[in-house]
């Protein structure tokens, strides 16, 4: 008996030890894992954070190199205009002052020629005679152009009812023979808001636009005119529609250019030019959209004033048309 309770008092802690042992050891490796798991989770933290931070210096640049871009292209397009306008300044002072050195003695020939023809009798003399005058009269047209674009007159504001001003212009227009056979409709809605601007020179930029179109225009086609006010903005948006040839690509551009024509032999190429300056004075602004063999449409967006602002210049100016 005494050596069995002697074996089992040295066997129970024998046996008894592994097992701490083994307690201990899960004990520490789960308290490793924990930590590993800790540091796992917290590198993960840190990886998204710095990703997080990755992303957003990627964005900031992008804003800044997208920024630095529009601003090169406003910095190119500013001065493309400077550049623009420089020319235009220069060829405005040597219009002016060719225009004046060449119509004086212009208008002296003009009339010499215009008294020789009174009394000439003779037919061939007459016609030779005739031709030198509608060609001195076309010159002076030129000149006229010339100054007119280069100092367009300031336009004289009024109350103008534009359905009324388009009719007119039509009428005015209708029985010119390069309309024969061809159609001409007018599509502008009676109950358009009254506008400020200058008759004359709207006028004068209908009337040009339309007979441009009719000469681009064959026989049995169609020149509309139609407007409308824009929804969201303040703005009449006026527009004259062909079926003619249309304007090539590469001529679209130089549209607006003065002395710029395609009408060889006829025209002074400023008719297009002097149009854009008048809208141009009156805040406006007209585009060219053309497709050839299918038609060109000529849009035109002038401001609509507000009526407090009419109201105002009532005194001013009566109503036109």
């Amino acid at each position: 008996m005494g050596v069995a309770t002697l074996f089992s008092e040295l066997y129970v802690p024998a046996l008894v030890l592994p097992l701490l042992i083994l307690f201990v050891v899960r004990s520490l490796h789960h308290n490793e894992l924990q930590r590993l798991q800790k540091e796992l989770e917290h590198s993960q933290n840190f990886g998204r954070q710095r990703e997080r931070e990755r992303d957003l210096a990627q964005e900031e640049l992008f804003r800044r190199l997208y920024e630095e871009r529009e601003l090169n292209k406003e910095k190119l397009q500013f001065q493309a205009q400077l550049a623009e306008y420089e020319k235009y300044a220069a060829l405005a002072q040597l219009a002016l002052g060719a225009a004046h050195e060449i119509n004086n003695p212009l208008l002296g020939m003009l009339s010499h020629l215009e008294l020789e023809l009174k009394d000439t009798h003779d037919p061939e003399r007459r016609q030779e005679i005739e031709q030198c005058i509608a060609g001195a009269r076309r010159i002076s047209s030129t000149l006229r152009g010339l100054v007119d674009y280069a100092r367009p007159t300031p336009p004289v504001l009024s109350r103008i009812s534009l359905s009324r001003l388009i009719a007119d212009t039509l009428i005015l227009i209708e029985h010119q023979p390069m309309l024969r056979n061809k159609l001409l409709c007018n599509r502008v809605p009676s109950d358009l808001p009254h506008i400020r601007a200058d008759a004359n020179q709207l006028s004068q930029v209908f009337m040009n636009l339309l007979l441009n179109a009719a000469e681009a225009t064959p026989e049995g086609g169609t020149i509309s005119i139609s407007a409308n006010q824009l929804t969201f903005v303040d703005n009449i948006e006026i527009r004259i529609t062909d079926t003619g040839s249309g304007i090539p690509p590469d001529v679209l551009p130089h549209i607006f250019k003065p002395f710029f024509t395609t009408k060889r032999g006829k025209g002074t190429g400023l008719g297009l030019s002097i149009s854009h300056a008048y809208i141009r004075s009156h805040n406006g602004e007209i585009r060219v959209d053309s497709v050839v063999n299918h038609g060109t449409t000529v849009t035109i967006t002038l401001p609509l004033h507000t009526n407090a602002n009419a109201e105002e210049s009532k005194d001013e100016s009566q109503m036109v048309v």
